[in-house]
């Protein structure tokens, strides 16, 4: 295995581990704001993509 395929080796114990050390970090009561605010942040950045997609199109 190369180097670069190393990142894309991750399996279903890489993973509940990634879980826990988040839930250890953040703690149970605070991931689902964070979530929130991730969505949030994802549907504005799609929004600003589109309105910039739409004006680009009208001056062609």
């Amino acid at each position: 295995m190369s180097l670069y395929m190393l990142p894309l080796a991750i399996g279903p114990w890489q993973i509940a581990l990634i879980v826990v050390v988040v839930l250890l970090l953040f703690g149970g009561k605070k991931i689902p704001e964070l979530m929130r605010g991730l969505g949030s942040g994802i549907k504005e950045f799609k929004d600003a993509s589109k309105e910039e997609n739409d004006e680009t199109k009208g001056k062609e």
